[in-house]
């Protein structure tokens, strides 16, 4: 083990001197200090009463009868621990207090041998929780049922669900991406989707999401949050960030906004490599710190870091957020006085693992003051380089004491002092409820932005002799919005074409669309995801001119609104609605607006370019008048 490699911390700072705890030990000291991590015990006396043993062996999990008041949040539930945060924490020993502050990702499409894997990391390490990724509700209960039972400590369950759990789980419902929401005036739809999202992580057995996105995108390259963010002002960001914030934790999950100190104004995806933010402090003070510093104010339960190197905060050379301690101590928990639980992002992205490590890259995030690691490469390896920093005095085993109460806090205060399994019965009609379903089409009406109508051309009209056809770019078949459309208006035929669409088919494409009075024209990217890139053939790209700049066509783009800039002329439009994705809610809401069954009340929630600003869109009070067929 170390003896054969070295000391870990050490080695790797050797190669990046300039990282400020570089340090060369002396030999003797090395060799006992190895000496005394070889000799540190793997797990202590479980006899107080919180725990008993199974017939296997195994460590299960017993609440004790002990009168408490749940508090009415996260924060005050850490700054005043319930009885049973003290008795399970006497249970666990050193080790096991480290593994408390670690989070592992599982899967549940994986199949048999990879769930054995996850199991041994819950039944050997004894790790703290789980991140949940792509699978199926069903599967999902049933491997958390059982890893549960399994765990000597109930797992703190959690979910990268910025859109809900349909964001990862099959069959179960996904709601919009927050640039969508970010067209919406009413904040009151996106606390009650929070609040329906808390249900769902409920019912499967969940306790943490990581939303929302409280970035401000303030740049149009930005290629990783984007769609994912409400929008380019800060003072919207904030409002609506709190909204789906307070859905969720008043209704008993913990909320984690990200990614700290603001990720929105960046041309480099964190995933792949280490993205700097070269603002000063003033900038970074009254503009990405902002929406942060309202929700901790507000009592947001999580903060995640993000893997930036932000050179005004930390001179250090190649230092990620997530391993700063002037910007996750002195910053984020000092400065802004944040006491709930501050999470890393995951520890496997380029943005961290390029410079550091894995396990340095796990200690050196707990010596900055992060609480809880998410998502690591190595569980062994971070273990045992925790336990090294320790050793060396880089942090303290009652600094690590005191975030897993913080940790053992946030369980109790979700529910695992009382552990259930979660019930299976009847488990996809819960999470496919009728309210869902109201509350997307809601969300997907209030968002419809209307950005060209020349000439109050909407809402269309019936004509006797009005020859109307559809096209949809980019679907294989008529689209969701098509049929919708043939539900208000007498179409002679719809269309549809591929993005990639050659000369060739291009040409044919026009010669079927003369003679046509109106062309209702939808425009879709590769995914029902938005997208940064559509990937039109050039081909495609013409004719999407040539219908823009034609005074016969209506466009609405179900993606993304910065790719609007990928159809040049587009501005020159008739009619030009924005959708933002290809949600099937979007596609019913843009048809009924088409022919004034809805009002048209998004506004833009970035700037797209000269011709679209922020806040630009052709809104009214009440329905645009139709007139019926």
């Amino acid at each position: 083990m170390i003896n054969n490699k070295g000391d870990f911390i050490t080695r790797s700072m050797q190669a990046n001197p300039f990282h400020p705890i570089a340090i060369r030990l002396p030999a003797l000291y090395l060799g006992l200090l190895c000496c005394l991590l070889l000799s540190s015990c793997e797990s202590t006396d479980t006899s107080g009463a919180a725990y008993a043993r199974d017939e296997e062996g195994q460590r299960e999990f017993f609440p004790e009868e002990v009168a408490y008041t749940r508090p009415g949040s996260l924060i005050e539930a850490i700054e005043n621990p319930s009885p049973w945060v003290d008795s399970v924490f006497r249970t666990l020993s050193p080790k096991e207090r480290i593994a408390q502050l670690i989070i592992i990702e599982a899967f549940s499409n994986k199949g048999p041998k990879y769930e054995a894997d996850v199991m041994n990391l819950v039944k050997r390490y004894k790790v703290g929780g789980i991140i949940y990724f792509q699978g199926g509700p069903v599967r999902q209960a049933v491997l958390n049922n059982r890893l549960q039972a399994a765990s000597k400590v109930p797992l703190l369950i959690s979910m990268d669900a910025e859109t809900g759990v349909g964001m990862r789980l099959d069959s179960t419902v996904q709601y919009p991406f927050q640039m969508m929401m970010g067209a919406i005036e009413d904040n009151g739809l996106i606390y009650r989707m929070g609040a329906e999202v808390a249900e769902e992580f409920k019912r499967l057995g969940m306790h943490v999401n990581f939303a929302p996105v409280a970035d401000i995108n303030n740049n149009p390259q930005n290629p990783i949050i984007g769609y994912r963010a409400f929008g380019e002002d800060k003072l919207d960001v904030t409002a609506k960030s709190l909204a789906y914030m307070r859905g969720m934790q008043e209704n008993g999950i913990i909320a984690v906004a990200k990614h700290f100190p603001g990720h929105g104004d960046t041309d480099v995806d964190s995933h792949y490599d280490l993205p700097i933010i070269p603002h000063d402090r003033d900038r970074l003070d009254s503009l990405e710190l902002y929406p942060f510093r309202e929700l901790i104010k507000h009592g947001i339960g999580g903060i995640m870091v993000a893997h930036m190197h932000m050179p005004e905060l930390d001179t250090t050379m190649n230092l990620p957020s997530t391993l700063s301690k002037p910007i996750v101590t002195n910053l984020l928990k000092k400065k802004l006085e944040f006491k709930g639980l501050v999470f890393t992002d995951a520890m496997v992205m380029k943005g961290v693992t390029k410079y550091f490590p894995p396990g340095e890259a796990e200690a050196r995030a707990l010596i900055a003051g992060n609480d809880v690691l998410e998502r690591l490469n190595s569980v062994p390896k971070a273990i045992q380089a925790i336990e090294q920093a320790i050793a060396l005095g880089y942090i303290t085993q009652e600094e690590i004491d005191r975030r897993c109460k913080k940790m053992l806090a946030a369980k109790a205060w979700v529910g695992l002092d009382r552990y259930k399994p979660i019930e299976l019965e009847n488990l996809y009609e819960d999470l496919n409820p009728g309210i869902a379903d109201s509350t997307n089409h809601a969300l997907a009406e209030a968002a419809m932005t209307l950005l060209n109508n020349k000439k109050n051309f909407l809402p269309i009209r019936q004509k006797k002799r009005r020859r109307i056809a559809t096209l949809s770019f980019g679907v294989v078949r008529p689209s969701i919005f098509q049929r919708e459309i043939n539900k208000y208006a007498r179409i002679e035929a719809n269309f549809a074409l591929s993005r990639k669409a050659n000369a060739k088919e291009v040409k044919q494409m026009k010669q079927k669309l003369k003679g046509y009075d109106l062309v209702l024209v939808g425009l879709y990217g590769p995914a029902v995801t938005p997208s940064n890139r559509l990937g039109y053939s050039k081909e495609a790209v013409g004719l999407v001119t040539d219908l823009a700049r034609s005074d016969r066509s209506i466009m609405t783009l179900f993606d993304n609104p910065y790719t609007l800039n990928q159809f040049p002329d587009i501005h020159k439009s008739r009619v030009l609605i924005l959708a933002y994705q290809a949600h099937m809610h979007a596609q019913v809401a843009a048809a009924k607006l088409l022919f004034g069954k809805i009002p048209a009340r998004g506004k833009l929630p970035v700037t797209v370019n000269e011709h679209y600003q922020y806040g630009h869109g052709i809104s009214k009070d009440k329905p645009l008048l139709a007139v019926s067929p």
